[in-house]
């Protein structure tokens, strides 16, 4: 253990926080999503019995969201609703993601093949226990600097 890591960061998970860089994405499933089928020999990280929310809340906490583009953050929209429709799950990882937006930032509802291109150039995939189907994320890294000197 290491003091202010969230414990639910396992090593292989840190390691693969740690190799990525800038707007690399990492994919955060829900328990039902084909990871290994995406991922195609990328990175796949088990997280059994972690919700979503959880999942969530411990990459964010240091991992940086992408500060140079709109939607840092992405996640799958629930086939056969609403364009505005958002699941417990999507709301609560929303709520807990939307204070690290920065202005005229937002998470963006993606269509589940649509999703599913976009997982397959990602980094690694990260699968959770959510249950909750469609319960799918994901989040560019960002970066942690200085500003730039004149």
């Amino acid at each position: 253990m290491l003091k202010g890591i969230n414990p639910l960061l396992t090593p292989k998970l840190l390691k693969i926080m740690m190799e990525m860089g800038h707007d690399d994405a990492l994919v955060l499933a829900d328990a039902n999503f084909t990871a290994m089928s995406i991922a195609a020999g990328k990175p796949v990280i088990r997280l059994p019995r972690v919700s979503m929310c959880d999942a969530v809340a411990a990459v964010t906490s240091l991992l940086p969201l992408a500060a140079d583009v709109t939607h840092p953050a992405a996640f799958m929209a629930v086939s056969g609703m609403d364009d505005s429709y958002r699941s417990a799950v999507q709301r609560d990882v929303i709520a807990h993601i939307t204070p690290e937006l920065l202005t005229g930032q937002s998470v963006e509802p993606v269509e589940r093949y649509a999703f599913y291109e976009r997982a397959r150039a990602a980094y690694a995939i990260v699968l959770t226990g959510e249950l909750q189907p469609f319960g799918n994320f994901i989040l560019r890294k960002g970066v942690i600097g200085e500003n730039l000197r004149p």
